[in-house]
């Protein structure tokens, strides 16, 4: 006789207006298993999860945990019957020790003192029993992002979770980091926890679980045991038509210069990590790859080829110009900018589509005039955009916050790939463009940069999926500490030495990048 699940989902429906995001959902989870979630932006996903944790309430449906029924809404209910997450980006305080982290919220507030030795000798039996090597009394602020991650999980267990649910889990983990992490959840499961693993990662997917539940549209549509399914299966299923991601073929001979930074360096700044030394050559038709553990400098560096700061000594130049750090200057330039956040600095949620369309072109007369924008011509070249580059959801005047993740990134893209109007941008900044994207969308942009490289653009691609990097770059650069490795052939690269590089291994500075420019 199969033994009872740990967590049993019947029946989930939720809806939010006229759209049913969660439609009739049962699913179940047993004892030592690993079950991923798998589905498009929009499917579904985060919504079942937030009902499962307590923070939204179903309409319809019930969460059972070891068959005792939880009480909806309640994420104090949840966490006691044992239900932990680690979200994919950390609740850690960066000022508290790693002990106090644990600590919060599992102490009365009317206790006079801390109960800190038991709790200390409670994280170390945790730690050991699990393999996950954490320091109790080091500062969060000073640890790597894998040694973060293990607090998180760590803080999960001394909650008592035996259902832990990993949002993301991979998505800024060194190689070396996401072996670990994988040899930690292979001794959870042994000692009987049960995993929800939700990532975009299909490869990830099928080396760690035992089984794989698809969302689409709100609905469960599959759910694969690992060993019965593929790559490509679960592709299909996620976004219902088949899907080719596009490879790059390296270019034997690069264009001609289109921008270099030669020995840059920029200060550091509240919220803002200093560069050291960086050179860097980028020629048309080619893509560059920076490769790095987030909060190495990589927004910095964005930021400095796309005109938002100045380099306080060093130069940067396009097609040989020393441009002045004002954005409009580097947009009449050609230079077209994909940023890392797209809600917080890629468009302005509560504008509409057609606004945020022409968001960086209130300086063409097209457009603008006497400080008035032309709406009607505004709205033509918005709807053209929308459906050049795809962008669903409701249509140019619906407000830009109402779009899924994937279409958001399309407008952007599409914006910034429309920078000269017909004519492809001279210069790529295309930072983290398809974080937190499904397979879909991430086949499309993959497809839209290649396409622009393939027209005579320079493309700069920065990002942390390393799969990615490796599979459209022609070469590749790692960034650690703000300082930057020189670029080399991508062919020249693996997971394991870009995991080292990462890591701060290979970062001897040079300059011979200005000499592959000459």
């Amino acid at each position: 006789m199969a033994s009872p699940p740990v967590l049993r989902l019947s029946h989930i429906t939720k809806r939010f207006g006229p759209l049913t995001a969660n439609d009739d959902i049962s699913l179940d989870l047993q004892r030592g298993e690993v079950l991923a979630l798998l589905g498009e932006n929009g499917a579904g996903k985060s919504t079942l999860v937030n009902i499962l944790f307590g923070h939204y309430v179903a309409d319809a449906g019930s969460v059972e945990v070891d068959g005792a029924t939880l009480p909806p809404g309640n994420p104090r209910a949840a966490l006691a019957a044992g239900v932990g997450m680690v979200h994919q980006h950390f609740t850690l305080a960066d000022n508290l020790t790693v002990l106090d982290n644990i600590l919060i919220g599992t102490e009365p507030l009317w206790r006079w003192r801390q109960q800190r030795a038991a709790a200390l000798g409670r994280v170390q039996a945790i730690a050991q029993r699990f393999g996950l090597a954490v320091q109790p009394n080091a500062r969060v602020g000073a640890l790597s992002v894998g040694e973060r991650q293990r607090v998180e999980i760590v803080k999960a267990l001394y909650r008592g979770a035996r259902v832990l649910i990993l949002d993301e889990p991979t998505a800024v983990l060194t190689p070396q980091e996401v072996d670990s992490l994988f040899t930690t959840l292979a001794q959870l499961i042994a000692e009987g926890l049960s995993v929800i693993f939700i990532s975009h990662k299909l490869d990830e997917v099928l080396r760690v679980s035992h089984r794989v539940a698809v969302l689409r549209g709100g609905k469960l549509v599959a759910m694969r045991a690992v060993g019965e399914t593929s790559k490509q299966e679960l592709a299909e299923l996620m976004v219902g038509r088949r899907v080719e991601m596009p490879r790059r073929v390296a270019v034997e001979t690069p264009g001609e210069l289109v921008a270099t930074l030669r020995r840059a360096n920029v200060a550091a700044a509240e919220g803002r990590v200093a560069l050291h030394d960086v050179t860097l050559a980028l020629h048309a038709g080619e893509i560059v790859g920076i490769a790095g553990v987030s909060g190495n400098g990589q927004v910095t560096l964005a930021e400095l080829m796309s005109g938002m700061l100045a380099p306080s000594s060093g130069t940067v130049t396009v097609e040989g110009i020393d441009l002045p750090a004002v954005p409009r200057r580097w947009i009449a330039a050609g230079v077209a900018r994909v940023p890392e956040d797209r809600h917080a600095e890629g468009a302005v949620g509560d504008l509409a589509v057609w606004e945020n369309a022409i968001a960086e072109q209130l300086g063409n007369p097209a457009f603008v005039r006497g400080g008035v924008i032309r709406s009607g011509p505004a709205r033509r070249f918005a709807a053209a955009l929308a459906k050049k580059f795809d962008v669903r959801g409701g249509g140019i005047d619906a407000p830009t916050r109402t779009l899924s993740g994937g279409n958001m990134q399309k407008l952007i893209l599409g914006r910034a790939l429309s920078v000269r109007g017909a004519q492809t941008p001279r210069l790529v900044i295309a930072s983290q463009p398809t974080w937190g994207l499904d397979i879909g969308a991430v086949a499309y942009v993959h497809r839209q940069l290649l396409e622009a490289a393939a027209a005579g653009a320079a493309v700069l691609l920065i990002s942390e999926d390393l799969d990615e990097l490796l599979s459209l770059a022609d070469r590749i650069a790692v960034i650690h500490g703000g300082r930057l490795t020189p670029a080399r052939a991508a062919s020249g690269w693996t997971l394991g030495t870009l995991g080292l590089a990462m890591a701060g291994a290979d970062h001897a500075a040079t300059h011979g990048e200005v000499a592959h420019a000459a």
